[in-house]
Parts: structure tokens; sequence; C-alpha cells
């Protein structure tokens, strides 16, 4: 669609004088296809790290490290597509117009649906179960209702049903005493209707939302870094174009300046991946290495410290250009902040993703990958 109305000068708006002129059918069609766009992309963010990740056999050794190197490669293959779309693609809007740089985009999707159709025959498919938000929305509404009800003494008191019940994305998890509110959600009630889903809910569903729960605190300890990246995405961008924009004999577009963090990135990973994991997996005898939280922790670091640094540059770039006659700093001097922070990207993406999907229950782990996509986007917004 965004194709057609790039190419199509009929569904381009008219020339009114304001700064958008965008009114009526061709409005409801532009942002239609942005829409679509959005549901696409929403579905696909947090479904396609989960759908790779559930290949392989968490409990069998190899297949734990083979778990670990496939979220880095997931990153690295996302870094090289990235930069592929801030160098070409950029290259033919600029060129050749934006109707082309969008039909690529829609083939290279296409392509990549026809793979997708053609290796479902070998995929692991985990059986569907219920919604995880209803299942979060039921405990909660129980528990409300529930909540002048005492709590049984002994925790085996409260509702659970046997293995054979069970549908197939649940396993059962023991009970835990954070979170005792929570519990008045599993107490059975007096009356027959045990086994209403809105009157009582198992111990098990209760403990995915406290796991839920307790997640909460690392998915907002991490906002503060995509607010450092959306900074590197917009006011980085803005610096660039009062810079001297020539690296050598090349000239670098605005919109291509992101392609430094991810040439980092794709160098990095490929070094952490051959040479860091098996050297820390050796010291700590860890499938990753390092433990997902440590990486994490990492990224946070190098953020704060890459930030810093982004501060001094934005200094001389402003002391420069501040100058009579206004000088321009080399592009170069951004590359600093940005290859610290694609150092720190790499961390702590690839750390979160696999602490989200090994710690989350088997009902659960697409809803919390969803959650860090999507907190990335609020950040960047």
């Amino acid at each position: 669609m965004l194709t057609i109305q790039a190419y199509s000068k009929s569904l381009h708006p008219p020339d009114c004088g304001k700064s958008s002129c965008l009114k009526g059918a061709i409005a409801a069609y532009f942002y239609g296809s942005l829409y679509l766009y959005s549901l696409g992309c929403g579905g696909n963010r947090g479904t396609l790290p989960a759908l790779g990740a559930g290949q392989f056999d968490e409990n069998d050794p190899k297949g734990a490290k083979a778990l670990a190197s496939y979220f880095n490669f997931y990153l690295f293959a996302t870094t090289l597509a990235a930069m592929i779309g801030v160098t070409a693609i950029v290259y033919v809007f600029i060129d050749q117009g934006w109707w082309l740089g969008f039909l690529i985009s829609s083939v290279a999707t296409l392509i990549g649906l026809i793979a997708l159709a053609i290796g479902k025959p070998f995929y692991r498919i985990q059986q569907p179960g219920e919604s995880p938000l209803v299942r979060v929305a039921q405990v909660i509404v129980v528990a409300i209702k529930n909540r002048k009800l005492s709590l049984p003494d002994n925790p085996e008191e409260l509702y659970e049903i046997n293995k054979i019940e069970r549908v197939g994305t649940e396993e059962r998890i023991p009970h835990t005493n954070q979170f005792r509110c929570l519990d008045k959600a599993a107490i059975v009630p007096k009356d027959s209707t045990a086994a209403a889903p809105w009157r009582v809910c198992t111990v098990t569903q209760v403990e995915e939302v406290k796991i839920l729960a307790r997640m909460m605190p690392i998915l907002a300890s991490t906002i503060i870094m995509n607010t450092c990246l959306a900074q590197l995405q917009t006011l980085s961008v803005t610096q660039g174009a009062y810079m001297d924009p020539r690296l050598g004999s090349i000239k670098v577009p605005t919109p291509s300046i992101p392609v430094l963090p991810l040439l980092f990135m794709a160098i990095l990973i490929p070094i952490y991946e051959f040479l860091f994991v098996p050297f820390a997996r050796k010291i700590t005898g860890h499938p990753a290495g390092i433990t997902q939280l440590q990486r994490v922790g990492v990224g946070l670091v190098l953020s704060v410290i890459s930030m810093t640094i982004a501060g001094f540059v934005e200094v001389k770039r402003r002391n420069a250009f501040n100058q009579s006659p206004p000088k321009q700093i080399s592009l170069f001097w951004l590359s600093f902040q940005y290859c610290i922070f694609g150092i720190a990207d790499m961390f702590t993406f690839v750390g979160l993703l696999e602490f989200f999907y090994k710690e989350a229950p088997a009902g659960m782990r697409t809803l919390l990958l969803h959650l860090h996509f999507c907190h990335c986007h609020l950040a960047t917004s």
C-alpha cells in the first residue's frame, strides 16, 4: 500500500501551503497502511525470537548452549538487516524514489514469509493454550473478589489441577510465599463450582502472575537505556547535520548516521560469540558465559559511559559551531559514543531476550518478549 501511494501521483496530497495536507480518502489510505505495518511488526517482534528459541531443548546441555548462541545470532541478523536499511535502502529513497525503496522492502518481506512457510514442517511447534492476558486478568479479578477471605495455613489446600487436566503450554509451578495477596485467587470456594475459571485460579496460574510481577523491575530498569538509544537515533542525527559529513573520501548522508553503532555491533557480536563466550564459559561454567542479568548490568554501565561521551562531544561541537566563522567538527566524533552504546546494546538486548524467555512460564514467553519490545518503542517515542 505504501509503494502504491508513493508511486501514484493521484494518491499524493495536494500542495496546500501547510505542513500537512493529508485529508479525506488519501489520509485514510495512508494511515491505514501505517497501521497495518505496525500491526505486522507487532506480530513479528515478540513471536519470532520465541519461535526460534523454542527449537532448542533447554534441559539438554547442547541445547542450552545453542539457545544462548541463537539470541546472539538473532541480534546479528537484525543488525545486518538494519545496516542494509540505513545505507542501501536510504540511498534508494534519496536517489531513486520512495516507491522503489518501499517496493524493495515489500519484496524482502515476502521472501521472508516464503522462507518461514517452507520451514514450517521442520519446526517444533508449541501447542496453543489459553491467552496469558486472560489468565492474568482472572487472577487479579478473583483475588479482588476473595480479598476478605483468610488464606489457609497449609498452601496445599489452595486449588491446583492434576497433570492430565493441564493444557499443552502449562507446566506446574510450585507455590512461593511472595505476593501472598494473590494467593487468595486460589482459595477453593465452598460451593460446587470450584473449577469455574473466574471463581478460582490454580496455584500455577497465580505463580505465573507473581513471576510477571517480579520481572517488572527488570523491565523498568532498562527504560532509561532505551531513552539513551532514542537520543542516538534523534539528537545525534541532528548533530550530524551540523558536522562535517565526510569520513575520508566518503560523504555520509544524515539518515545513514545510525549505521555507525550497527557496524560496531556487526563486528563485535561474532567476536563476543566465538571468543568471549567460550573463554567465559570455562571460568563460570554458564552456557552463555555470563548470566543474563550480568549482561544487562554491563550494558547499563556502558550506556552511562556512552551518554557521558555524547555530552562532551556535543560541547565540543557547539563550541566549534559558535566560533566566528563557524567551524564543523568531523562526523567521526560521533563514532565514540556510538561504539560504546553499540556494545551496551549488544549486552543488554540479548541479555533481556534470553532472561525473559528462560524465566517466563511457557505460556507467557511471547507476552514478555512483546513487553520488552513495547517498552523499547515507548522509550524511543
